[in-house]
């Protein structure tokens, strides 16, 4: 079997000063990257692996000319960055390989395959070829004597990403080992270390599909065909989760969840299971309504709480009935109050500046000059001040009841009739409402109405 020669992209001496690659708020795309390569190098090592670490203060051209002087036609070598972008919603992982070579193709797929694995959380981005770059080739890829590959681990931009390279940092070794350690033996002709992975049934809308799923991680995949044929149009959507397996390109099924689409799974018979909204009891256009009527019930709702925080029945198992009770006088989507709520709260686990005994299950802020936050006398007139402030960016009607919410005053009444309206107004996070529609989705499929 051949050597492995890991590179950290950056570090190097580049026209008179160090390059350091991405830089942003306390860290380096260089010293971030020389991290990773330093848990890769000794777990492949321990694995057998005879692996090369190429040094940190050469240049580009120096690095290209270090490994060709060591590298034989059935060594692999991997160079791994960290990408970026003017937006920070711009994430992923993808890997690089020289165009029309349908073999390094396949390697891409593996090394990358074998990162979700270890990280599911890492949206992929695919494995693409190296005219798809700014430049246009790379030299990695292009200019190296043994099978070589570029591997972006994700964006240093973006938070969530960032968060998982430095938190996670063991895991996306161990990820990136695994595809190397398979890519290597693929390479010196031993296919005993490709992945597979077992097949699960299929059913949409109670019938079963003609294909079969996969599972990866302990996560179900699904064709991306079905998505196309359910009208969901996902192939730009960078969140969506998708790997390369055997030829077909799969699809997280879970992420299908933001295209209105519920998800189970049956684990007698291993089927997921997938149901559009056209199938269902609810009306997808009424989903993100704040002003509505919702349809759970008290004990659903208190299921569905039990579900993600066992303990939390306990101490409240009196707040589904409060948000039913206090969103139906004011006409607010109890359904969508209580859902963010959870997203609040952390399913009154509580967590920064809200504590339980405050009672703001809303996480509404403070008003200007008053010291800490929100605090209110008691669980159903914090729910109240909730459904109040959530009434105030639904419509215009005056409110039933006696005003509590000491911020409805500062609300332009109206401004936010769907819940995603809420993204940048209630929390700064763009992604916001989508996170309490997420929520919503899986209560529904909870309850057994979707």
């Amino acid at each position: 079997m051949g050597k492995i020669l890991i590179s950290a992209g950056h570090g190097g001496n580049e026209d008179g000063s160090i390059d350091m690659g991405v830089t942003v708020p306390g860290t380096t795309e260089a010293a971030e990257m020389i991290r990773i390569r330093d848990l890769v190098v000794p777990e492949l090592r321990s694995r057998g692996f005879d692996v090369l670490a190429v040094p940190d203060d050469l240049s580009n051209e120096q690095t290209l000319k270090w490994i060709n002087t060591r590298c034989q036609r059935d060594d692999v070598a991997l160079e791994i960055h960290g990408g970026a972008a003017s937006s920070p919603g711009a994430r992923g992982a993808s890997v690089f390989y020289i165009a029309n070579n349908e073999v390094r193709k396949s390697h891409a797929e593996l090394l990358l395959l074998a990162l979700l694995r270890r990280v599911p959380q890492l949206p992929s981005r695919g494995a693409k070829p190296d005219t798809t770059t700014g430049t246009g080739s790379l030299s990695f890829t292009r200019n190296l004597g043994c099978p070589s590959l570029l591997m972006e681990v994700g964006y240093l931009t973006n938070p969530d990403d960032l968060g998982l390279i430095q938190n996670r940092r063991r895991d996306v070794a161990l990820g990136i080992a695994d595809g190397v350690a398979s890519w290597s033996r693929a390479v010196a002709g031993d296919p005993g270390d490709l992945q597979s992975f077992p097949e699960v049934n299929i059913s949409v809308n109670g019938g079963l599909y003609d294909e079969k799923g996969i599972i990866i991680n302990n996560n179900a995949y699904v064709p991306i065909d079905l998505a196309d044929m359910l009208g969901v149009d996902i192939a730009n959507d960078p969140n969506v989760r998708r790997v390369r397996y055997r030829g077909v390109v799969y699809v997280k099924a879970i992420d299908l969840r933001e295209y209105n689409i519920s998800v189970g799974w049956d684990a007698t018979t291993r089927t997921v299971t997938l149901k559009t909204l056209n199938a269902l009891q609810i009306c997808a256009e009424q989903l993100e309504r704040i002003m509505g009527k919702g349809i759970t019930s008290d004990i659903q709702m208190l299921m569905f709480l039990q579900g993600n925080n066992d303990s939390a029945t306990q101490t409240y198992k009196d707040l589904p009935r409060f948000y039913r009770e206090e969103g139906g006088i004011e006409g607010v989507n109890h359904d969508l109050a209580f859902c963010q709520m959870c997203l609040e709260t952390s399913y009154l686990r509580f967590s920064g500046s809200l504590r339980p005994e405050d009672n703001n299950f809303g996480g509404i802020g403070a008003v200007s000059g008053a010291e800490g936050g929100i605090t209110f006398n008691d669980p159903r007139l914090g729910v109240r001040a909730h459904i109040q402030h959530l009434k105030a960016y639904g419509n215009t009607e005056p409110l039933v009841q006696e005003v509590v919410d000491p911020r409805f005053r500062f609300v332009r009444r109206g401004v936010a009739p769907n819940v995603t309206d809420l993204s940048g107004r209630w929390d700064a996070d763009p992604e916001y409402g989508a996170k309490v529609m997420a929520i919503l989705r899986r209560l529904y499929e909870s309850a057994g109405l979707i």
